[in-house]
Order: C-alpha cells, then structure tokens, then sequence
C-alpha cells in the first residue's frame, strides 16, 4: 500500500514533464514553420527568377575541365538537350575554331531566343556531322557557320 501512494505522485510528475516538453517541441515547431515556408517561397521565386532569366536573352557558360560542346548543351540549365550543341559553336564562332576542341576558362555566350529553324538546322549539322576528331575542323561544321 505505501508503494501506491508515492508511485502515483510520481507517475503523474513524469508525465507532466512529458507533457511539458511536448509542448515545448511544439512552439518551436510552430514557430519555425512560417521562416521555412518563408525560405521555401524565396527559394521558389529565385528559381522562377533564375528560369525567366534563362529562357529570355543570352546566358554565359564558363568552361571547366572536362567539358565538351555535347554535354554543356545536354545541362538541364543549357538547352538540355545535347543535339543543340551547334548553336553554342555558332554563337561562340569568334572563340571556337574547332567544335571538337575548348578550353577551361572559356566563356561562351549561350543564346536563348534562337528560332525554331536555328534550333531544327543544329540538331540537324549535330546528327549528321559525323565522328569528333581533334584538331581537324570538319567541313560540315565550317558549311555549317555560314
């Protein structure tokens, strides 16, 4: 019987602390919630910012190591799609005298308000080019330019 009497008091002070620290969990939660869905919508409105911007007018692309015309024109952020890499060497013509050959450190204009013949005519010179072979300046890509 005396183990009951001072077991409840117990009991009931441990869930109180529970409950206590519970709660406590929850106002911070509830606090934290709007600077999250703040720091979501901001991040939204860059992204759609970042979107408008690369959809509307030229972009610039600094070439790293490892890059080619192929696979810069394949990022999601480019034109995500590979075959386009023609339009990068025609608006980079002044920089890039052989398509198979860039250089890290290079910055290429990236041209955004092409036509949809232009986008058509390089994936058209892209698919039928032929093999890469550095340091020889195909006559399809020099056909192509012009």
């Amino acid at each position: 019987m005396k183990t009951e009497l001072w077991a409840k008091p117990v009991i009931i002070l441990l869930m109180s602390l529970g409950l206590a620290v519970g709660c406590a969990t929850t106002e911070e939660t509830a606090e934290e919630a709007p600077v999250d869905q703040q720091e979501e919508q901001q991040t939204a409105q860059a992204d759609t910012s970042a979107s408008d911007a690369n959809q509307s007018g030229s972009d610039s692309y600094q070439v790293t190591n490892g890059d080619n015309l192929w696979d810069i024109s394949a990022k999601g952020d480019i034109y995500a799609n590979p075959y386009q890499w023609p339009l990068i060497y025609k608006a980079n013509r002044s920089q890039i005298k052989d398509a198979d050959l860039i250089y890290p450190g290079q910055t290429f204009d990236i041209d955004r308000n092409a036509s949809s013949s232009d986008v058509d005519a390089a994936i058209q010179h892209a698919k039928t080019r032929g093999a890469w072979s550095l340091g020889v300046v195909e006559g399809s890509d020099s056909s192509y330019l012009n």
